[in-house]
């Protein structure tokens, strides 16, 4: 509370010196942008907003150089080279637009250029005149995805935040991180959706949410890949407009659009045209229509530009080998003498030398910090941990699906096996209880990250490559905060079935029984984040239950003729994780116990050794199933852990791919 009238402070000084509109009664609340005061103009006045920001995060200049860049990707078919020897520049304070017809190569090179994608690309890529290190040009830049996700369940002021927290870290105070979350918010038109939930916003407001989060530690480079998908034509202008507003700040900003209209690509300083993997075009986009009347190709006037070069390229076959060779794939840049923002603020540009400057001076110190992330492990461990506990707790449906899922089949196994505990003539019909026991906590945390986590990893994805915190870190969080309501309801399904069934009632087996079941929903789920990091939903949807099959056969194998198990049948039960959860099970149940009730004149069973022989269990431990359990959920979640890791690199996947497609066509 201490820091509230600084955060005040602050926050209305800023807006004195910004013009940002605020509320007399509490400097603390700014007043909204509103839909309609999106245009050009508005946008390019709102970018001294933004001061606070540039002043606090620091960020040098950049201008990008590549050439000769060629990239290959393995298929079933052989080797297909995406990009041939292309060359190119794009520079800060400049919105760079990559066009080209589908298949041109413009994803792959915005992968390239951004170090997403490394293997099997030959070439130079310099920054600032220096041999680019992605130690520190990860640093820098920040990608935005197609495909990109919000964090669901966080309203946008939280989400802002949190990505404050982690992004810089203890270089700036909690009041400036407040204060620059304030005025990003305010520039992008998102303080009035301000606690509205992610999944609320509309299609605009989500990929404006997304280059808000982007913008927060001020990377001097974004890259976005096809950013107008999906919006319509107002949002995509607005979204446009803000992005030049940004470049004008100084920044290097580059994006796919695949079929701007004609006044969308007159918002572009630079244009660069990919058709077939060469460079057919790279230059100020008001000088794209003479470059193509130089070989012939006359866009009417009333034509659109980007439609002409487009239906030029995948029209006439010979066109991009022509454009190709006048501009020399790339090396060639059309320039305007002075590229001047339409109706507004001019570009922030820097001579070469001061760039190269600022630029060494900020790896120098980035070298000499050595921080791999602006946070630490634990820092990034408790962030993450509490944004899922937050996540979590308000998906109210999923946690009312996960009640009714374990009370719903707690009480129908209480009454199949209702009072069958201590009964001597069916030991064998509570053996069975505990298997159902054991396919219960299996199936349930499988099939739980099975289907969802493919998702998450889409989100992931973004955050990760951005640097926003380490695999390792997030990694434990999403361990640790999945624990308390897996304890909860596995002990909630635990108490009924175990009381309906007639188990005896002492405090040291009920414990030892939920040690078991819980411990097998932890192994379970470490399981089921295997195969959801390593499969899509659909396909891990087969993989887990065809896993889990033939683990079930084998746990419950010998079970009558338990000292007759063959050798060779016991290596192969001890391999399935499921052996020791059954065996945990019914130790703890039979385990140190008097004779059972018995009716009957004579009962087999009524002795529990004898049970516990036939079972192939009588030599058994209980704290060894504990140990083996504990194994191999090490197991699961370490081997869940790279392949993760190797899901979120690009270059896996493709390699992953070609090497199985390669393997089914040699058979």
């Amino acid at each position: 509370m201490s820091n509230v009238p600084l955060v005040r402070k602050a926050i209305a000084g800023a807006a004195r010196h910004s013009s940002i509109p605020t509320n007399e009664n509490n400097p603390l609340v700014l007043q909204p942008a509103q839909e309609s005061q999106w245009t050009p103009a508005a946008l390019e006045r709102a970018g001294s907003t933004l001061k606070a920001l540039n002043r606090m995060a620091k960020r040098p200049p950049v201008h990008i150089l590549f050439e000769d860049i060629n990239y290959t990707v393995s298929s079933h078919k052989g080797d297909n080279t995406i990009l041939h020897n292309v060359s190119g520049e794009f520079r800060s304070g400049e919105l760079t637009c990559i066009l080209g017809p589908s298949g041109a190569g413009k994803s792959s090179l915005m992968n390239i250029l951004a170090g997403y994608a490394s293997n099997n690309v030959s070439g130079r890529v310099t920054v600032n005149g220096h041999a680019r290190d992605m130690h520190v040009f990860k640093k820098l830049c920040c990608y935005i995805m197609q495909d990109d996700m919000l964090q669901p369940r966080l309203t946008v002021i939280e989400a802002m935040r949190i990505a404050a927290d982690l992004k810089l870290g203890k270089e700036l105070g909690r009041a400036e991180k407040h204060l620059i979350v304030s005025e990003i918010l305010q520039t992008l038109g998102l303080w009035d959706h301000r606690d509205t939930r992610s999944e609320c916003l509309s299609g605009g407001q989500s990929k404006r949410l997304s280059v808000a989060l982007e913008l927060v530690n001020n990377p001097p480079i974004i890259f976005l890949d096809e950013p107008t998908t999906g919006l319509d034509v107002v949002s995509i202008r607005q979204l446009v407009v803000l992005l030049r507003l940004l470049s004008r700040q100084g920044r290097t900003i580059i994006c796919t659009i695949h079929q701007p209209s004609a006044s969308l690509f007159a918002l572009f300083d630079r244009v660069y045209v990919l058709a077939r993997g060469m460079c057919c075009y790279q230059g100020a986009a008001p000088l794209l229509v003479p470059f193509l009347a130089e070989v012939g190709y006359i866009c009417p006037t009333t034509h659109n530009p980007a439609d002409f070069v487009i239906e030029t390229l995948v029209i006439d076959v010979e066109a991009p080998a022509q454009l190709s060779e006048l501009c020399q794939n790339g090396k060639l840049c059309r320039k305007l003498d002075r590229i001047t923002a339409r109706g507004g603020r001019r570009p922030v540009l820097h001579s070469d030398e001061s760039i190269q400057r600022i630029f060494v001076e900020h790896v120098a110190k980035e070298l000499e910090q050595k921080m791999e992330f602006p946070t630490t492990f634990l820092t990034q461990f408790f962030i993450l941990t509490k944004r899922m506990f937050v996540q979590n707790k308000r998906n109210a449906t999923g946690l009312w699906i996960q009640l009714f899922h374990h009370v719903l089949s707690a009480l129908l196994i209480g009454c199949i096996f209702f009072l069958v505990g201590n009964d001597g003539n069916s030991p064998i019909i509570n053996f069975k209880f505990c298997l159902c026991s054991l396919v219960f906590f299996m199936y349930t945390y499988i099939m739980i990250p099975v289907l969802i986590f493919p998702t998450e990893v889409r989100m992931l994805r973004r955050e990760y490559f951005n640097r926003w915190y380490s695999l390792k870190a997030y990694y434990a969080a999403l361990t640790f905060a999945s624990l308390p309501a897996m304890v909860i309801f596995g002990l909630l399904f635990i108490g009924i079935s175990y009381i309906m069934s007639g188990q005896l009632l002492e405090w040291d087996r009920f414990c030892l029984f939920s040690l078991i079941g819980i411990l097998t929903g932890v192994c379970s789920e470490g399981l089921g984040l295997l195969i959801g990091a390593a499969f899509s939903a659909t396909n891990g949807s087969i993989v887990g239950p065809a896993t889990a099959a033939p683990l079930l056969a084998l746990c419950s194998y010998g079970m009558g003729f338990g000292p007759k198990i063959e050798l060779i049948m016991k290596v192969l039960m001890a391999v399935s994780y499921l052996r020791y959860t059954v065996t945990g099970f019914t130790l703890s149940l039979y385990q140190h116990r008097a004779p059972l009730d018995c009716d009957d004149v004579f009962c087999l069973y009524a002795d529990p050794k004898l049970l516990l022989r036939d079972l192939g269990m009588i030599d058994d431990n209980y704290y060894f199933q504990i140990l083996g359990l504990f194994a191999f959920t090490v197991l699961h979640r370490v081997l869940a852990y790279y392949a993760l890791r190797y899901r979120l690199t690009v270059e896996f996947s493709n390699k992953y791919v070609a090497y199985v497609s390669k393997l089914l066509k040699h058979k």
